[in-house]
């Protein structure tokens, strides 16, 4: 009986955790997932109601979780933290000062909730680490956090750009595509440019300022695939 409460408790968590991660999954799909029948999967999800989960049943289609829930933070394993950690040097090491920022505000929550002995090791192995790409870790561009919302918000941005062969900025509105990081240890972002009527790449180091505009584009239904295929990006 002990062990078939610990299984279901287990699977409670586990559950929990899918809901969190995706928008919608059916009884269907966890039951196959857990190797339960959907009676089990009814009756769990009737569990974590009762104990103040909000689940959202949409009839007809699945379970989800309301907007903004979140789980407590999960403790995460040696292995797990040292991931993390290794993460953390790239790109600390990176040439964007906003992408580190960000992910040293984000590993510090992380390794508030490491164990003492846990902590200990991730901050020696951070020690212990070398990426010798921009070992100095000279930073030339502040853009790529607000460029990333930009792009999963479909928000058009306007900039102003400096080419290489001129020392007067040009203003483009430009709806980004995808982020890449280039041979030059540069990010670029690749965009649709409404002044070229195309995709075209910006290196983020040439941007000599960013506004976020209000509305949103249509997606693009190029591929990043696509985009390889008939342009080149260095």
């Amino acid at each position: 009986m002990i062990d078939n409460d610990t299984k279901r408790l287990s699977r409670l968590a586990a559950i929990l955790t899918q809901l969190q991660a995706k928008r919608l999954l059916t009884a269907k799909m966890l039951a196959e997932k857990f190797d339960v029948t959907t009676r089990t999967i009814y009756r769990d999800i009737k569990a974590l109601e009762q104990a103040g989960v909000p689940v959202l049943t949409e009839e007809g289609k699945g379970y989800s979780l309301m907007e903004g829930y979140r789980l407590p933070p999960i403790m995460l394993t040696e292995s797990e933290a040292n991931a993390l950690i290794t993460a953390e040097q790239f790109i600390l090491n990176n040439k964007d000062e906003s992408l580190a920022t960000a992910y040293a505000g984000a590993i510090n929550k992380i390794k508030a909730v490491l164990n003492y002995v846990t902590k200990d090791k991730a901050d020696l192995l951070s020690n212990r680490i070398v990426v010798k790409n921009n070992y100095e870790r000279t930073k030339v561009s502040t853009h790529l956090s607000q460029l990333q919302l930009a792009l999963t918000n479909f928000n058009p941005v306007k900039i102003e750009y400096l080419k290489s062969d001129t020392d007067t900025p040009s203003e483009r509105i430009i709806e980004p595509f995808f982020l890449y990081h280039s041979t030059q240890e540069n990010w670029l972002i690749v965009a649709f440019c409404r002044m070229r009527k195309d995709f075209r790449a910006f290196r983020l180091d040439r941007i000599h300022s960013l506004v976020t505009m209000s509305g949103e584009f249509e997606p693009h239904k190029m591929t990043i695939s696509q985009y390889f295929k008939n342009h080149e990006v260095k």
